[in-house]
């Protein structure tokens, strides 16, 4: 009788790419923070992945509709069905990645449409009120006639990318082309290939194209000091463009210093509020349901724009009926969430049950990942609502809700959508970074800020160059600018 052999798990690889080369090798051996699964990588060379200030960026000199054509054609090249190398990932991320594989191929498959030709103009004319400066120098002249010209000059950025979203990093390289960047992508632990094979992408366009020259991706353990003592310095980097949770954020502040900034994409927390106009009707509160939990579901709450706390006006027994509505919602197989998610931590799990068992809460759903949602009076729950989990908040009215907005909250869904007008100053002064109606969270209008900031205004090294002919120059504000 043969003995039955259980094959050796696959070795999963992560090769690097730096500036147009695609570098293979398994020298060291890493786990994903996620799953937990372990992935290979080549040594890494600092000096190979580093630019001296001495060579001016690649895309010095290169227009921005050039870079812009390079970024379309780049986005029709990373259509799934045609991609062997995104079509590689995803088997890869099936191991490192807590988001199912169709939640990740929906993204592959919508993520490029970010490259299109509307989105990327819409983006520069947004964040710059005179695009021209990305090309060249441009001049303001003030009445005495004296002359200062400015120049958006190609920064030279790190960017910790994110791992709650497989294909953000095709956001992030489009924003680093744009502002004709020197670029270094660290890759996250839950999603070291999706850069690379973008990059690879762009590279069988054309290899020696300046855009490829400006990319590197690379991988290392966050918080690794050999490493970031090195590269986190100003003599090598102007700008760390950092999407992470708190403790990476705080892990780069300990290298701030003259020179280098961060600009900080950090953890979020989204909600949403509801007014008393949803119990006018059943098929009113089936639809609001409805929409509270397509926001709250996104990426299986995994995303920072997801709904976490739901601030909801009525009598009792009415948002008792809409938790039951929501958590029939939450178990819906979604675009960009599963039926059944990830189950909710044990220590979670206790500290509801406690709650419940306390009469502090009521509770609706199930902890096995289907969704679950807990109903509190006038405060919310003291930890994070993960795992499609939805704190629903019984409050007087929405503006006692403000009080627990802060300059963590991100997106703000807002039922019936005239008081998002009401409510939209206040919430801003509170720290709230964007209004939207309940069920479009996850919709953007091309063009708007991200976390309160136009990043890209901040990515680039604004250069002055003053010519003063007049010893009586003063700054009147009524210049005027030419090119």
């Amino acid at each position: 009788m043969s003995e039955t052999i259980n094959p050796e798990p696959r070795t999963l690889r992560a090769p690097f790419f730096v500036r147009g080369e695609l570098v293979e090798g398994d020298a060291v051996r890493h786990t994903s923070r996620d799953l937990g699964a372990d992935f290979v990588t080549p040594a890494l060379d600092l000096d190979k992945v580093i630019t001296p200030r001495s060579e001016l960026p690649p895309l010095l000199d290169v227009k921005l509709s050039e870079i812009i054509e390079f970024l379309v054609e780049t986005g029709d090249a990373l259509d799934l069905d045609r991609n062997p190398y995104m079509q590689e990932c995803l088997d890869l991320l099936a191991a490192t990645n807590p988001l199912p594989r169709r939640v990740v191929e929906n993204l592959y498959r919508t993520a490029p449409h970010l490259l299109t030709r509307e989105s990327l103009e819409s983006m520069v004319k947004a964040n710059f009120a005179n695009p021209e400066a990305l090309d060249g120098w441009v001049t303001r002249v003030d009445k005495l006639g004296n002359r200062g010209h400015l120049r958006a000059f190609p920064p030279r950025m790190v960017h910790m990318l994110a791992g709650n979203a497989p294909a953000g990093s095709i956001a992030s390289i489009a924003q680093g082309a744009v502002v004709k960047a020197i670029n270094l992508f660290k890759m996250p632990s839950s999603d070291p290939f999706t850069t690379v094979a973008v990059l690879r992408t762009m590279a069988d366009i054309d290899r020696t194209h300046p855009v490829v020259q400006s990319m590197s991706a690379i991988y290392w353990e966050g918080g690794d000091e050999a490493v970031e003592r090195t590269i986190y310095r100003p003599q090598f980097f102007d700008r760390i463009v950092a999407w992470g949770g708190g403790p990476a954020i705080m892990n780069v502040i300990k290298y701030l210093g003259p020179g280098i900034q961060l600009i900080s994409f950090d953890p979020k927390s989204s909600i949403s509020m509801i007014g008393r106009e949803v119990f006018e009707s059943d098929d009113t509160v089936a639809d609001v349901a409805e929409r509270v939990a397509a926001d709250t579901t996104i990426f299986n709450q995994e995303a920072c724009l997801a709904s976490r706390f739901v601030f909801i006006e009525g009598e009792r027994d009415q948002v008792e009926g809409f938790c039951a509505a929501l958590a029939e919602r939450l178990a819906v197989d979604r675009p960009f969430a599963s039926a059944v998610a990830p189950p909710l931590p044990t220590d979670t799990r206790d500290e509801i049950e406690v709650m419940a068992a306390m009469d502090d809460v009521k509770i609706w759903g199930s902890f096995d990942g289907r969704g679950l949602v807990i109903l509190s009076e006038d405060r919310p729950v003291d930890f994070h609502p993960t795992n499609k989990t939805s704190n629903v908040v019984l409050v007087p009215s929405l503006e006692n809700a403000v009080r627990y907005v802060n300059v963590a909250t991100q997106t703000i869904g807002i039922y019936p959508w005239h008081r998002k007008t009401e409510l939209r100053d206040r919430l801003a002064s509170a720290g709230g970074q964007r209004v939207c109606r309940v069920g479009t969270a996850n919709m953007h209008v091309p063009g708007g800020p991200h976390d309160a900031m136009y990043a890209l205004q901040r990515f680039v090294h604004w250069m002055g160059d003053d010519d003063i002919e007049s010893e009586a120059a003063l700054v009147t504000g009524d210049s005027h600018w030419t090119t």
